[in-house]
Formats: C-alpha cells, sequence, structure tokens
C-alpha cells in the first residue's frame, strides 16, 4: 500500500487587494499559456446569488500530464481530467478552491484545497494558502513511478501559481486596471426607490466614509511597518509561517521542505502546548533526517525531553563552569567565519584531557560542551540578524598542535565520545564546517576511534589538514578573514581562547568524589523516571490533609502511549511489596515502576476515579491539576495503553498489528513531577508551575503559553 503524501504551504501574502488578486486569477480560464499542461477548460455548473456576492463555478479541466509515453499508452489515456469547485464570496471577500480527480478515480486519490482571503492585519492585502493529498492505492504496478510524476508536477506548479498570477496582475496594469472596487450590496429594494427619487444621490455618499477608512488604515499600516522593516515575521496570521519569512530567517526550501517544516511545527503545537522549539531549531532535525518527517519528530521529541529532563535551558543562565574549566578548558568563541558562521577555537593539543576528566569528571564536561552548543544556537540567531540572511550553523576549527599519545587515553576517549554522542543528537545539524589543523602522526589513530560516531552528513564538512599546510592554496584564507586569523596560527589577531596546558595533579579529585558529584549534576533535575509496562502500571502516592488542596502534575511520555488517571481513597494502600518491584528490576534498570492500588480492592468500592482517564501518546507534555475535595489518599497512575481492535470488525487492524509489535517488550517510559499547592497559593503559581517545570524557555519562540507566563517564570526559578 502506497503512503499518502500531504502537501502543506505556507501563506503567501500578495500585497494587493483580494479585488484585484481576483480579476488576475479569473484571467487564467478557460487556458493559460503559462501553464502548457492545462489544456482545455469547461464550465459544468455555475451558480450566483441574486445579490451577486456569492459565486460558485464548477469547471472540468483538462491536463497533458507530462509522464512517459509508455505509461500514457499502458494506463490507455492522453488527458488526465480534474474537477475544480471555485466558491467565491465577495461579501466575505474569500475565495475557496476544491479540485480533485475524474480519471482513474478508483485508483489514484488527489484532494486540493486552496484559499485567498484578506490579510487579518491590512484589509488591502492577500493572502494565499493550500493544502493537498495524494493518495495512490493501485496503478498497474506503477504506483512509485506515479508519484514520483505526480510530486514532481505538484510542486513545479506551486511555484509557478506565484508567478501566474502576478503575469496577470501585470497584464491588468498594462491595462490600465489597477483597481477593483469592493462589492457593495444592492441599493434597497425596487420598490423603495421607485418611490422616492430624493434617496438616490445618498448612495454615493455611503462611499465616502469607506475610502476615508481605506486611508486610515494605510497610514496606520505605514506607521506599523515603518518600526521594523527588515523583519517581514509580522502579520502572519495564527502563528502560520509566512513564504517571505521562510526566505529570509530559514533559507531557500523546497515547497515539500517548506511543508514539512508546516506540518511538524503544526504537530508539535498541538501537543507540547506552547513550549515550541524556534523554526530554526525544528529545521536542523528535519534536514538530519533528509525531511522524512515521522524520523524528525521521533528525534526531535527525544531530544525536547532531554533538553527538559536535564533543564538544559537553564545552563546559560544558571550554570558556572568551574575555575578549572575557565583555566584549562582551551577552547572559545572567536568572531566568525566568511560566511558569516560564528566561529569556535578549540586548542585541543593544547589542552590536558586526561587532567580535566580526573579533575571534574565527565559529566562537568559533558554539561560545559552543552554550555558552548546552547551559546552556539544563540550566535546563530544573532548572526542571522546582523548579516541579514539565515544562518544556522558554526565553524569549528581544531588545532591539534601538541597532540600526543596522552590524549590516547582510554577514559579520555570514551569521555570524548559520550560528549560526541550527545551533540549530535540534539543539536543536529549546527556543524557548519570542521577544519583540522596540524594534524599530527598520531592523528589517524584516533580518527579511526572516533569517525564511526559521527553522521555521514557531518563528516562531509570535515576538512584536514598536516602540519602547515593550512597555510597555503585551499587553506586557512579560503574560509577566514585573513584579520582575525588568531596569533598562535601565524595571524595577526590577539585570540582570547585560554591556553590550556597541564591540569596539577593536585586538582585530581578520586572516583568517590566525581561520583558524588555526577549524581548532584544530574539529579537537579526535578523530574522523575518511571517505567510502565504492560499489567505493571506506575503509581505515585499523595496524601492529602487539607481538603481544599491543588495537585499538580506535569509529565512527558518518552516512549509508548500511556492512560493517565487519578483516583481518590479512604484508606491508606500498602505499601508495595519488594518483589513486586523484583520481577521488573531484571528488564528496567533504575526504571522506577511501583504498584499501590491492591488487586483485591474494587473501583468504586475501595476507591474511586475523580479525573476521566487522559490518553497521551508518545511524545506529548501533558500539564494538569486537580482541585482536591476531600483529605485521604490520591494516587496518580500512569498505565500501558492498548491499541483497541477496530470498532466495526472486532478484529486488530493491520497498523494496529504493527504498531504494537513496534513497542519493543510492552514498555513505556514516563517523566514526571508533581506538586501539590495550598488552594490559596494556587492561582498564583500555577504559570509558575507551567512555565519553569516545563523547561523549554529559551528554545521557545514566544508561543501561547510561554509569553504570559515569562515574568512569572523567572521569579520561580
Amino acid at each position: 500500500a502506497a503512503m499518502v503524501q500531504k502537501y502543506q504551504s505556507p501563506v503567501r501574502v500578495y500585497k494587493h487587494p483580494f479585488e484585484l488578486i481576483m480579476a488576475a486569477y479569473e484571467r487564467r480560464f478557460p487556458t493559460c499559456p503559462l501553464i502548457p499542461m492545462f489544456v482545455a477548460s469547461d464550465t459544468v455548473n455555475e451558480y450566483k446569488s441574486e445579490d451577486e456576492a456569492i459565486h460558485v463555478i464548477e469547471r472540468r479541466c483538462k491536463l497533458d500530464i507530462d509522464a512517459p509515453r509508455l505509461l500514457k499508452k499502458i494506463a490507455g489515456v492522453d488527458y488526465v481530467y480534474f474537477v475544480q469547485k471555485n466558491s467565491l464570496n465577495r461579501r466575505e471577500r474569500t475565495l475557496h478552491i476544491e479540485a480533485y480527480n475524474e480519471t482513474f478515480s478508483n485508483r489514484v486519490i488527489i484532494n486540493e484545497h486552496c484559499c485567498y482571503t484578506v490579510h487579518p492585519d491590512n484589509e488591502d492585502w492577500t493572502c494565499f494558502e493550500q493544502s493537498a493529498s495524494l493518495d495512490i492505492k493501485s496503478f498497474f504496478g506503477f504506483e512509485s513511478t506515479v508519484e514520483k510524476i505526480a510530486m514532481k508536477q505538484y510542486t513545479s506548479n506551486i511555484k509557478k501559481g506565484k508567478e501566474i498570477i502576478e503575469y496577470y496582475l501585470k497584464q491588468l496594469e498594462e491595462e490600465g486596471i489597477t483597481f477593483v472596487p469592493r462589492w457593495t450590496p444592492p441599493v434597497a429594494c425596487k420598490l423603495e426607490s421607485s418611490t422616492s427619487h430624493t434617496r438616490r444621490p445618498v448612495s454615493p455618499a455611503i462611499n465616502i466614509p469607506d475610502s476615508a477608512t481605506k486611508e486610515g488604515l494605510n497610514n496606520k499600516e505605514i506607521l506599523n511597518t515603518s518600526s521594523s522593516p527588515s523583519e517581514p515575521t509580522a502579520g502572519t496570521p495564527d502563528d502560520k509561517l509566512d513564504a517571505d519569512y521562510i526566505k529570509r530567517y530559514l533559507g531557500d526550501l523546497t515547497p515539500m521542505q517548506e511543508s514539512c517544516l508546516i506540518r511538524l511545527r503544526q504537530w508539535l503545537q498541538e501537543t507540547h502546548k506552547g513550549k515550541i522549539p524556534k523554526d530554526e531549531h525544528i529545521l536542523r532535525f528535519l534536514r538530519a533526517r533528509d525531511f522524512n518527517i515521522d524520523k524528525a519528530r521521533e528525534i526531535l521529541c527525544q531530544s525536547l525531553t532531554w533538553r527538559k529532563q536535564h533543564q538544559v535551558d537553564y545552563i546559560l543562565d544558571t550554570w558556572n563552569p568551574p575555575q578549572v574549566l575557565q583555566d584549562y578548558y582551551a577552547g572559545g568563541w572567536h568572531h566568525h567565519d566568511k560566511d558569516g558562521r560564528p566561529l569556535y577555537v578549540l586548542r585541543l593539543g593544547q589542552m590536558d584531557t586526561k587532567g580535566l576528566v580526573r579533575a571534574l569528571g565527565e559529566e562537568a564536561l559533558l554539561r560545559y560542551v552543552l554550555s558552548i552548543n546552547e551559546e552556539g544556537l544563540r550566535r546563530c540567531e544573532e548572526n542571522t540578524k546582523v548579516f541579514g540572511r539565515p544562518i544556522s550553523s558554526w565553524t569549528c576549527l581544531v588545532d591539534l598542535e601538541g597532540l600526543n599519545m596522552r590524549h590516547l587515553w582510554r577514559p579520555g576517549v570514551k569521555a570524548l565520545l559520550r560528549i560526541i554522542e550527545v551533540v549530535e543528537a540534539n543539536y543536529p545539524e549546527t556543524l557548519g564546517r570542521l577544519l583540522i589543523l596540524r594534524a599530527p602522526r598520531v592523528f589517524p589513530v584516533l580518527w579511526t576511534l572516533v569517525s564511526p560516531f559521527i553522521d555521514d552528513n557531518t563528516r562531509k564538512k570535515f576538512l584536514i589538514y598536516a602540519g602547515n599546510d593550512y597555510q597555503g592554496p585551499g587553506g586557512l584564507l579560503d574560509y577566514i578573514d585573513k584579520e582575525i586569523i588568531p596569533d598562535f596560527l601565524g595571524g595577526e589577531c590577539m585570540c582570547e581562547v585560554p591556553e590550556g596546558g597541564l591540569v596539577p595533579k593536585s586538582l585530581y579529585r578520586t572516583a568517590e568524589e566525581l561520583e558524588n558529584e555526577d549524581i548532584k549534576l544530574w539529579t537537579e533535575t526535578i523530574y522523575q523516571s518511571a517505567s510502565v509496562f504492560k499489567g505493571a502500571p506506575h503509581e505515585v502516592l499523595i496524601q492529602i490533609v487539607d481538603a481544599s488542596s491543588v495537585i499538580t502534575w506535569d509529565f512527558d511520555v518518552c516512549k509508548g502511549d500511556i492512560v493517565f488517571n487519578i483516583f481518590h481513597s479512604k484508606r491508606a494502600p500498602q505499601p508495595p511489596k519488594k518483589d513486586s518491584l523484583g520481577a521488573h528490576s531484571i528488564t528496567s534498570p533504575g526504571g522506577n515502576n511501583v504498584q499501590l492500588i491492591d488487586k483485591v480492592w474494587q473501583l468504586g468500592r475501595d476507591y474511586s476515579m475523580v479525573e476521566s482517564p487522559l490518553i497521551c501518546k508518545e511524545g506529548e507534555s501533558v500539564q494538569g491539576s486537580h482541585v482536591t475535595r476531600w483529605p485521604g489518599f490520591y494516587i496518580l497512575q500512569w498505565k500501558f495503553h492498548s491499541m483497541p481492535a477496530c470498532a466495526t470488525t472486532n478484529l486488530p487492524r493491520v497498523d494496529d498489528v504493527l504498531a504494537s509489535l513496534q513497542v519493543s517488550s510492552h514498555k513505556c517510559k514516563v517523566m514526571y513531577y508533581t506538586e501539590v499547592i495550598g488552594s490559596e497559593d494556587f492561582r498564583g503559581s500555577m504559570t509558575s508551575l507551567e512555565s519553569s517545570h516545563s523547561g523549554f524557555s529559551q528554545l521557545s519562540a514566544a508561543t501561547t503559553s510561554s509569553s504570559q507566563s515569562h515574568s512569572s517564570s523567572m521569579i520561580s526559578r
């Protein structure tokens, strides 16, 4: 069975009034020289309302699809017919276009919906959007060929759509038509007009305030745009992406790439409640998976969960690297390369990796690298503004002068690999170029150890120079301006990056000390993890003394689908027996899994449900609260969600069976945080709960909930 292909366009803004755009659009029919494949169209049905506000027209369009002759022969057709239904509403100033294929409609289903509407912030501008789906059920064994042809034709037509409107606008202008009046209701009914002629002269006067308001609007528009002419972000309806914004801030994307970004972003808006990463960051994950939306969604969700778990959003504001790092870590930011990418300089050869690992431990080192990456994201955003074009990655210059066998110390290499792995998973597509200079003889050994851990896409960006080759042709000067080549590479620019050097042994710590440090670093997270198995939910007990308290929760479903319940019981549940945990401890080291509800308890007698069950899908973030009505024991429960069989046949659907097989060993993972608040404190702290405990603040653009709770999150930190 073929996949259903979906397409969703960004919003395209025409800086012309709706009526003029309609006049241009109408000129595409019955045929259009700009679309050679559009051979003819006939009107099949037409309807006009009496006041002419509504005009519906249905056309049958004949297309000469550019497909191999052989395929046309097998299919037995020369032309493909589409039905297109246009509904124009002059009062509301909207045009809706629905199109579907008539030819092969039992084998291939194509649906397209387009709409022209008035720009929400400027009534003299027009917005255009389109979405489509293609479902190939069967095509004489040529399904994938047909899919490729259809997608190719479709995307080339998307690009043409804008040119066509602009072509006809120009044609209208050459004919002297630059204004088309708006629809106005017909003058009052005939009976009245025949009896009193005195009313006649009033009708033109009605238009005067109308044009006056239009003038007013234009002035307002001028005021609005003059405040920030360089930012085309303003005025995209309902937080949709518009085409100009994409070009300016995100780069040249193909129509299908734009569609993937828009759809993934939409999915995040629906499931991640106001904690959405910035568009350029979503785009990085799509690029890392060649715009396969499902794969990108999976790695993005894992990364969002990881960020939350380790409070990565607060690293730049709250974490101060220990002095040892500031003194001995030989890396730092240094201006930018010729493409405007931030430049990071690392004097790896001068760095005592063994000393750093012994003095700090792996976790503090990893944390430091994360803070460098967070700073990199910030600098990319900054440079995008400064250079007036999208910059989404940085360049890294690694100087290996001084590299020796000390660097091949196993724990050091192990730490390095782990750091590479975490960075690859959470900062994909951020390395624009890696320049490796003065590579010594031992370098190939190190390289063979490290390279398998590095993504192919990333590896293509590596340039390696031995000895002083970097000074020759094709060297450093091709990538970095002469003025900023650092002094230690023979340049004239003072480079602030620390020199590195050996870490004194007096700073080394014992394994125990480091162990405790590590635990402290990562348990600063306020979340707890739990595993949920088929037949073994995870349950948390909350005892309430004061009847009107508020139980709040915030959890992420990291893996699998679960059902969340909250129960109340007057009796205290028995503390969980050790053996019930033992059964699962083999399969889930550290995945805590506790059952509190006794098998003999009956719902409705021993305990009651106080909120209706909530089904939560993999990747979702859920926040909520429950105002308690009685004192006693409350139990929060996360339980495995098994797929219901298909309702009509009671047989499981193939998709469901496949999905259930993929959930390895029926294990789900949840990361949760709960807190009880007195109801009088609740109103004030709800916003702080939402923002501070769902740590995506820095990554979020100001979306729905993060904007209003920003002030409180500062306090609650």
